[in-house]
């Protein structure tokens, strides 16, 4: 029997992403995009919704980041062996990228759901001996360099993933874009569906887009403008000359550059946000498209430390699949939820000793931050006032645990580890900080756990969502945010965590800096200092409040009522 035989007996909504993080150990992923991707589709199994993944091998992975003392970033390539998650498919498709035709071949990984439910991914791969060297490369490395790797990239993922799952044999009602990058899947649609010459009118399009778009729905992850793909249109031209009108397609993607976030948009009877706030300000960017508001979940089964997973299935044991029982956490005993925490902040401190060979205290609570290292997240605010940042701690001590890569063509987000790591020498004498090089799954899992609390500072309204402070509150620990992206919907202040700020768009850090100091300073500290049963009651409200809601089976739940079923 094929290996896809089994997923071929109904059909399924095709969901496409440039990357997914299938695990930990396999490096197709570079954050928080392809993190989501992976606990879609792991939710997808979980409540047995007939889902079929789509991304690249990306055979080099991402990059594995190393720090040098001054604190400047050196990417190394992260190399992965298909072969030993994946199973070679026989099926064989082509895509034209020029003037030729690169062969794409298919790889199969299963992911398992809590009731035994399977879920497809098809891992799609141009290292093939029919292609020229050159095209072997397409699918090597995620986000590669230079927007023509790019557009081939996005021309396999789009166009060869829609005619990869034909020649497997899936039936497929509904195409799922996360993100611009598949949106060229559209233009395949287009050609499938192109009218016969009789039944076009006079000036009408020979392209059926009502059909393509009754089969489409987007999800934008992105206000940032570096986040929206465009290519020029030569370049368009001498790439996929041969697949759709150009003068329709410009119509479709913009008349002076191909902008695959248009091109999705136009295409979809579906578009959506990933957040009540970012949805309002997509709409705002994007005049003349309605976006609805799914808001992003973390899968919980795959983010909760080992002790509070421990501790859920003995106090609430349905959670794994109904995590609304979690809004009964605030039941559960102090010392039982404190033990759990206290368990995870102790793997942290060993993994930082591990990893930087500096010795963290147990008792001195830990300030947590991961992020994507690129301007609008703005990881350095934290460090925006050193001398009053060192009066606060000589008066309620903390450490500060950082962790996050830059784009290896990101040199703005370069610059700001070596700030980073400038700001640390500088305090190193009186606040204990560590940056954790190499920042993945399983290190993330262990900061949202460990940290006692998630600090995260990003320019209003460029957080279209964030997820790492779900990830810490699903674990009891309380987020420290801006309010922008899924904060401003989970921030209870005080009850679940604490905001910096207030709601006013813009760029202020000197601003912002001074109301993260004084929350610190006057409110956070003290508290986790003087009043415990006060700092446990926030841990409670944190799992109680923002866990129930903030998790992807509630998720994908609104994507089937609203996107997929309609």
């Amino acid at each position: 029997m094929r290996p896809v035989e089994p997923f071929l007996h109904q059909p399924r909504i095709a969901y496409f992403s440039m990357e997914i993080a299938l695990h930990s150990d396999i490096p197709t992923y570079s954050g928080g995009l392809g993190v989501l991707a992976g606990d879609t589709v792991r939710t997808a199994a979980d409540l047995e919704l007939p889902l079929v993944g789509v991304t690249l091998i990306s055979r080099m992975g991402y990059f594995r980041q190393e720090i040098d003392p001054q604190g400047t970033q050196i990417e190394h390539p992260d190399p992965w062996n298909p072969d030993r998650w994946a199973v070679p498919l026989e099926a064989k498709v082509a895509v034209p990228i020029g003037e030729r035709m690169v062969w794409v071949q298919a790889w199969l990984y299963v992911l398992e759901g809590g009731t035994d439910y399977t879920v497809p991914v098809v891992l799609l791969d141009t290292d093939l001996p029919d292609n020229s060297p050159e095209d072997r490369e397409i699918t090597h490395y995620l986000y590669g360099d230079g927007d023509e790797y790019r557009l081939k990239q996005e021309i396999v993922l789009g166009i060869g993933g829609a005619r990869m799952l034909q020649a497997l044999g899936f039936h497929i009602h509904t195409y799922h874009m996360n993100e611009g990058h598949s949106a060229l899947l559209a233009l395949e649609l287009l050609r499938r569906f192109e009218r016969s010459a009789d039944t076009i009118g006079p000036g009408e399009s020979i392209y059926n887009v009502p059909e393509v778009r009754e089969r489409c729905l987007f999800t934008t992850h992105t206000p940032v403008e570096a986040g929206h793909d465009q290519f020029d249109y030569p370049m368009v031209h001498a790439l996929l000359d041969d697949m759709v009108d150009l003068g329709e397609l410009r119509k479709l993607a913009g008349p002076e550059r191909l902008n695959m976030t248009r091109l999705a948009l136009n295409l979809s009877g579906y578009v959506n946000g990933v957040a009540k706030r970012h949805a309002e300000t997509s709409t705002a960017l994007f005049p003349g498209h309605r976006v609805h508001a799914i808001t992003n979940g973390i899968h919980p089964p795959t983010w909760a430390a080992p002790g509070f997973a421990r501790l859920y299935d003995a106090r609430l044991p349905e959670w794994r699949h109904e995590a609304e029982i979690l809004l009964r956490a605030d039941q559960i005993p102090d010392d039982e939820i404190w033990a759990a925490h206290v368990a995870a902040k102790q793997a942290l401190i060993e993994t930082v000793k591990r990893l930087t060979a500096t010795d963290l205290s147990l008792q001195v609570p830990i300030i947590g931050l991961a992020r994507r290292m690129t301007a609008y997240k703005r990881p350095t605010l934290l460090f925006e006032d050193l001398e009053r940042l060192q009066r606060i701690a000589s008066e309620h001590p903390f450490q500060i645990v950082i962790a996050g890569k830059a784009h290896p063509h990101d040199e703005p987000g370069k610059k700001l580890i070596e700030q980073i790591h400038h700001h640390m020498r500088a305090l190193q004498d009186r606040i204990p900080c560590v940056f954790l090089p190499d920042y993945d799954m399983a290190l993330g899992l262990a900061m949202v756990s460990g940290s006692d609390m998630w600090l995260n500072t990003p320019l209003r309204p460029l957080e279209a969502s964030g997820t790492s402070g779900m990830k810490a509150a699903l674990n009891g620990v309380p987020h420290v945010s801006v309010l922008d992206g899924w904060w401003v919907e989970g921030c209870m202040e005080g009850i679940t965590g604490w905001s910096i700020g207030n709601d006013d768009a813009g760029e202020d850090g000197q601003r912002d800096g001074a109301a993260l100091y004084d929350k610190l300073e006057k409110t956070i500290l003290p508290l986790y200092y003087t009043d415990r049963v006060g700092w446990l009651r926030v841990m409670k409200g944190a799992i109680s409040k923002n866990a129930p809601y903030f998790n992807s089976h509630r998720m994908m739940r609104r994507y089937a009522a609203d996107a997929y079923i309609r």
